[in-house]
C-alpha cells in the first residue's frame, strides 16, 4: 500500500517537471521571437525625459489598441513608464527596470526605441553602483587599515 502511493506521487512529479519543461521551451522561443522583432525595429532616437512614474498600464496615455494587446498580468501591476518629448511630440514610453534607473529626468537622451518601448540608453547618465552591504564595508576597512600598517612598518625599516 505504501509503496504504490510512494510510486504515484513520483509518477506526477515527474510528469509537473517534463510539463513544465516543455512549457519553459515554448516560453523561450516566444522570448526569443520578440527579441528578434525588437532588434529588427530599434532605432536611435535623441529624447527629453519630462518625467519618470511607476503606473498602472490602464491609467496612462496609451492607444487603445496597445491596451487591448497587453497580457492581464501587465494590466494589473505598475510598470515603469517615462513620459518624453521626441521632437515636437510628447509620448509616453515603457521600459525595463533597469533602463528606468539609468535614465535622468529633466535631460536630453540618446535612447534606442522599439515602437513605445525603451530597449537601451545610449548616452547619458550611467546606472548607479549598488549600495556596499555592512560586511563589505567592514572587509574594505579592515583591508585599508592592514596596508596602512605595512606601509608603515616598512617605512620604519627604511628609516633604520
Amino acid at each position: 500500500m505504501n509503496w504504490t502511493i510512494f510510486w504515484i506521487v513520483i509518477a506526477v512529479v515527474a510528469a509537473v517537471l517534463v510539463g513544465l519543461y516543455f512549457w519553459g521551451r515554448k516560453l523561450q522561443t516566444k522570448y526569443d521571437e520578440q527579441q528578434q522583432l525588437i532588434s529588427d525595429n530599434k532605432q536611435a532616437v535623441t529624447v527629453f525625459i519630462i518625467d519618470k512614474k511607476k503606473d498602472k498600464v490602464t491609467n496612462l496615455k496609451l492607444p487603445k489598441q496597445m491596451k487591448d494587446q497587453l497580457p492581464w498580468m501587465y494590466k494589473k501591476r505598475k510598470m515603469p513608464v517615462v513620459i518624453a518629448k521626441i521632437g515636437p511630440q510628447i509620448q509616453t514610453l515603457l521600459c525595463d527596470q533597469k533602463i528606468y534607473d539609468s535614465l535622468p529626468t529633466k535631460k536630453q537622451v540618446k535612447v534606442e526605441l522599439a515602437g513605445i518601448l525603451i530597449v537601451n540608453v545610449l548616452s547619458g547618465k550611467l546606472p548607479e553602483t549598488k549600495k556596499k552591504g555592512f560586511v563589505a564595508k567592514l572587509t574594505n576597512k579592515a583591508q585599508k587599515a592592514s596596508k596602512e600598517q605595512a606601509a608603515q612598518k616598512s617605512q620604519g625599516k627604511s628609516k633604520k
